[in-house]
């Protein structure tokens, strides 16, 4: 069983003299008078299906209360244990109302994950009192998102398209037992990887403008003899092509771009932007991070990015 909240209410309800206190006194606050939330709360922490008889959890609106200071100061969930076991202020009534043994299983506990639907309900209602105590219109929104860097090589359009040829030579050597003597194509790999070693060691730009001619001859022959497996694939009932078929739908439109960038960049001496260039095919979420005039890196980005 799981109460939606705390019934009885403590005479220590105390908050410190501080800017922080003074946040969550206000946050605390918004909280008793929004009570509708702390039932979506309790609804996403029921288990349907499932009698609800046994011990008593933890008050939904304990749970509610400790995600929030876990939020609003940045906590692990191992500081969020910290805090609320360690802080006179934190854990007993002020800010999560947790009491007793509830408070020790509290803090081993990680909270479930809320549904999106709820989320989005729960987001709304803030986002219409904050509106109407004109705090916030809710018209920008700033989302900050986490950076860890990449493991690739040092990307280049030579060795982007030395890349592609090799991975669709290998789906072509895949399709080739799985159609037989019927599929008639060349291994270009030989000559490109040949092509891509002359351009890292070019000097002049005008030295390796006819080798990456010659590559990207290459690599679009190497499509057409794929697109030509995928056409004779989809005409065999065979289940186990359609592994092949969606390994080839991913990679195609990437080496389409890999190719459309380096006719741009090289053949016709565009300037690419950063935010579009594709600077990986087995990790096409890379993004290109620049971090002074000459200083390049590469990484991942987790969540949408900020727009400032």
């Amino acid at each position: 069983m799981r109460q939606e909240r705390t019934v009885q209410a403590s005479i220590f309800d105390l908050f410190a003299d501080h800017e922080i206190g003074r946040e969550l006194k206000a946050m605390s606050q918004w909280l008793d008078e929004h009570r509708e939330i702390i039932g979506l709360v309790a609804e996403d922490l029921r288990r349907h299906g499932v009698k609800e008889t046994g011990r008593q959890g933890l008050p939904a609106e304990s749970v509610l209360r400790c995600a929030l200071l876990k939020q609003h100061r940045q906590l692990s969930y191992e500081e969020l244990a910290f805090h609320l076991e360690d802080s006179a202020r934190f854990a007993p009534s002020p800010v999560c109302r947790c009491r007793g043994r509830r408070r020790s299983r509290c803090c081993r506990r990680r909270p479930a994950p809320s549904g999106p639907r709820r989320g989005k309900r729960s987001i709304t209602s803030l986002l219409v009192s904050a509106r109407q105590a004109k705090v916030e219109t809710g018209k920008v929104v700033r989302l900050d998102s986490t950076v860890t860097a990449a493991l690739l090589h040092e990307p280049s359009d030579s060795s982007l398209l030395w890349d592609a040829v090799r991975v669709m030579v290998r789906l072509l050597r895949v399709a080739d037992t799985l159609i037989g003597d019927r599929l008639v194509w060349r291994d270009h790999r030989r000559a490109a990887k040949k092509r891509a070693r002359v351009i890292e060691y070019a000097r002049a730009r005008s030295n390796r403008v006819p080798h990456y001619r010659e590559l990207i001859k290459l690599t679009r022959a190497t499509l057409a003899y794929a697109d030509q497996a995928a056409a004779q694939l989809s005409q065999t009932p065979d289940p186990a092509t359609a592994p092949w078929q969606a390994e080839f739908r991913h990679y195609r439109p990437l080496i389409e771009r890999i190719i459309r960038q380096t006719e741009r960049c090289v053949l016709d001496g565009e300037t690419v932007a950063a935010n579009e260039k594709i600077v990986s095919l087995f990790e096409p979420h890379t993004d290109i991070i620049v971090k002074g005039s000459r200083q390049v890196e590469y990484g991942h980005c987790f969540g949408q990015k900020p727009r400032w």
